[in-house]
């Protein structure tokens, strides 16, 4: 629909140059010549409207109060020479346009800083935070629960080329990828019926851009919103260009209980560890537990007696042992 709206301007400000030139000039050629202006009219106007739907409304409105204080300080400056050096026309001209150029990337710069435009930017977003999702968030299923408690408060943004990523996933050939991609449209499914949950499909699209990533960036550092994934790698370029950042990962792993060593936990062993004799279980959380001796006793339910716990990059791992009579005499 937005190309469609596009290319119809460009079609009417092209109709509009074959009529209109003729009241410009006689000439038999002049139809053809508003044709090609009206056209290059359209593409400028087009090619704004792009350009411009990067930028916040506050940035913009910032620009543009930049862009006044610049031409009236360049009218000023260049009447005021005027009276004292002779030049052409063309050279005060210049001089306003410098000044306005100027005042532009000032006012883009700064302005938006100060606490009116500050002000704006959050009454521009409804006054509430900005959670953009992607895919792997979406596919991973956890965010329709976190939406249901509470814990995610502000509007969910879910881009269009997200929802379309999806859908390309969910018609997949292959049955692994068919089946992530339909577990997705479920869980947007779940997210659009939750009454917490204050979802948007934004049509907004970089054309200039082609991975879904990048545009999911763009769109967070537009929009000053947070992303919400899964995806390690982009969540570490994300944090690279300052992009804040949801990571359900990390949300998962504050929210395991805290496990000291000495205490006891009831735990089914389901396979063997990597070290002889060692069998491994885990809890409800998914926190794997290595037991010492505990390979002999697969497929049975034990209190296992913590020795130690161990935090790594991909996760925590706890350590224990079966007690004996000795570990109980100890403790008491």
């Amino acid at each position: 629909m937005l190309h469609l709206l596009r290319f119809l301007l460009i079609a009417a400000t092209s109709i509009v140059g074959y009529f209109f030139a003729p009241f410009i000039s006689k000439a038999a050629s002049a139809p053809l010549w508003g044709v090609a202006g009206g056209f290059a009219v359209g593409c400028i106007i087009v090619l704004a409207e792009i350009l411009l739907e990067r930028y916040s409304a506050p940035t913009l409105i910032a620009a543009t109060g930049g862009l006044i204080a610049g031409l009236i300080t360049g009218n000023l400056f260049a009447y005021a020479l005027s009276k004292t050096v002779e030049a052409p026309e063309y050279f005060y001209a210049l001089i306003v346009l410098v000044f306005g150029y100027t005042g532009t990337m000032l006012g883009a710069a700064k302005l938006r800083d100060l606490p009116f435009f500050a002000t704006l930017g959050r009454r521009s977003s409804g006054g509430a935070n900005l959670n953009v999702l992607d895919t792997s968030v979406i596919i991973d299923g956890r965010i329709a629960d976190v939406i249901e408690s509470g814990f995610l408060p502000g509007s969910v943004i879910i881009p269009r080329f997200v929802l379309k990523e999806i859908q390309l996933i969910a018609d997949s050939s292959n049955p692994l990828k068919r089946n992530r991609g339909r577990r997705g449209l479920e869980i947007l499914n779940k997210i659009q019926k939750s009454a917490l949950a204050r979802v948007e499909i934004l049509e907004k699209d970089y054309a200039d851009v082609f991975t879904v990533d990048e545009k999911l960036l763009r769109l967070s550092k537009d929009l000053e919103a947070s992303l919400v994934t899964n995806d390690y790698n982009l969540n570490q370029v994300a944090e690279l260009q300052g992009v804040k950042i949801l990571n359900l990962n990390n949300l998962a792993n504050a929210l395991k209980a805290v496990v000291l060593p000495g205490e006891t936990l009831a735990v089914q062993v389901v396979k063997e560890g990597k070290e002889a004799g060692q069998g491994v279980g885990y809890l409800d959380d998914g926190t794997m537990v290595v037991i010492e001796n505990g390979r002999s006793r697969i497929g049975e339910g034990l209190e296992v007696l913590v020795t130690s716990v161990l935090q790594t990059a991909a996760g925590r791992m706890i350590f224990g042992k079966i007690p004996g009579p000795e570990d109980f005499v100890s403790g008491g």
